[in-house]
């Protein structure tokens, strides 16, 4: 009996738009939680990935929702999926 599992999973994020001043693209700053393994404090670590946006729909201090997707370029490799909520102007 075989046991494949789905290896297509899609991941998913949801970051905070740091800059848009590319052209279809954006950076999106991703924030997580680990626990340092001597002190066990918690400590937020970030981390910036850049997102291709095809509609220039988001703006900076807005919450998206992003998605793995094939090498854009160089260093693009995810894709906007929705803004979540809009930043205040």
């Amino acid at each position: 009996m075989s046991t494949e599992t789905n290896e297509n999973v899609i991941r998913t994020r949801v970051g905070r738009v740091t800059s848009d001043k590319m052209d279809k693209s954006i950076t999106v700053a991703i924030e997580r939680r680990v626990k340092h393994p001597l002190y066990g404090k918690f400590i937020t670590k970030t981390t910036k990935l850049h997102v291709h946006d095809e509609d220039n729909q988001s703006r900076v201090g807005d919450s998206v929702e992003i998605r793995e997707s094939r090498p854009i370029s160089k260093t693009k490799s995810w894709t906007l999926v929705r803004v979540i909520t809009r930043a205040a102007v």
